[in-house]
């Protein structure tokens, strides 16, 4: 499950997608958060971490604002969730970044519960790992297909 911080990074992702289709430019924050829908106390967190991780860029001054660097169809999904929500496996001992052997573990090689959990999250991967933003903003231009607006 993904938290509300997720939810709202992404929707602002996407604003911010439409916007560089369209020729918007740099959005304010204030746009940002109206037109995804978000609290703005909470987006200025979030598009602070985006700009840190390089995938934002910010524009001071009147006609300033914040920019997607990248085209959103080479932006992985997974690499948002994993850098806003952190490790994505169900078990320390899945995960390929963050990987740890688990405490109470005698031989990872045997374990049923990491041979379970590893076949549903190999096949949760393949498919995350093919998604990009580009496949959440589907009709650009307008963002309330994602927010029901």
């Amino acid at each position: 499950m993904i938290t509300q911080k997720m939810k709202y990074a992404l929707k602002a992702l996407i604003v911010l997608a439409e916007a560089r289709a369209t020729g918007d430019g740099a959005l304010r924050i204030e746009e940002i958060a109206r037109r995804a829908g978000t609290p703005k106390r909470f987006l200025e967190h979030i598009l602070l971490e985006l700009r840190a991780a390089g995938l934002l860029t910010s524009i001071r001054g009147r006609a300033g604002g914040y920019r997607l660097v990248q085209e959103p169809s080479t932006v992985p999904l997974a690499e948002l969730l994993r850098l806003i929500e952190g490790p994505m496996a169900p078990l320390p001992c899945l995960s390929r970044r963050f990987y740890a052997r688990c405490e109470d573990c005698r031989d990872e090689t045997a374990c049923p519960i990491r041979r379970v959990f590893g076949e549903v999250f190999w096949a949760y991967l393949v498919l995350i790992e093919s998604l990009t933003l580009a496949d959440l903003s589907t009709e650009p231009g307008t963002a309330a297909h994602v927010f029901g607006a």
